[in-house]
């Protein structure tokens, strides 16, 4: 079985209640630390973003036993980079890039609705304020409920000057 298949395995697939919840949170927890050192070293993070797969999951913090949960990282941080990535087929030896764009990272990591990863201390150091701000904003636009219902007291579409209900609604009646 693959890493990446024991990933989707463990994460998915729910047999024990109590295993499962740990192994999600040892996910969350692994995935903060790994975010937070790469987040950190930015922008000479490099050592941290590329290389062979066992060397970067161990420098993240993932270890032998661990490697799914690695490829469960990169299968989250895929929508986030520059360069595709294929995570199904990640092995010890496989050379991984991540060229990280770290404002659709922050954005993807809000759309998670992730606040344990999103409002780490570290990305001061990647983004300003200003940048956050920007992207929360953005964020927030692109998920406002819209409704093109017209309501009853509001002017006609008609363009007749009338609220609606004293106009076209009142026809509809």
């Amino acid at each position: 079985m693959t890493y990446y298949e024991t990933w989707i395995d463990n994460s998915e697939n729910v047999k024990d209640q109590t295993s499962y919840t740990q192994y999600i949170n040892a996910y969350y927890s692994m995935e903060k630390d790994a975010y937070d050192k790469i987040l950190s070293a930015y922008p000479d993070n490099a050592e941290l973003t590329s290389g062979k797969a066992s060397e970067l999951a161990a420098k993240l913090g993932f270890n032998k036993d661990t490697m799914d949960i690695f490829v469960g990282f990169l299968d989250g941080i895929k929508t986030s980079l520059n360069n595709e990535l294929d995570v199904e087929n990640v092995n010890d030896d496989s050379d991984i890039k991540l060229d990280i764009d770290y404002e659709k990272l922050y954005y993807n990591m809000k759309d998670a609705k992730a606040t344990w990863l999103f409002k780490l201390p570290s990305w001061k150091k990647v983004l300003d304020e200003n940048k956050t701000a920007e992207i929360s904003r953005a964020y927030r636009e692109a998920n406002i409920a819209h409704s093109n219902k017209v309501g009853r007291n509001d002017p006609c579409p008609c363009g007749s000057g009338k609220k609606y209900k004293n106009c076209c609604g009142k026809k509809q009646a």
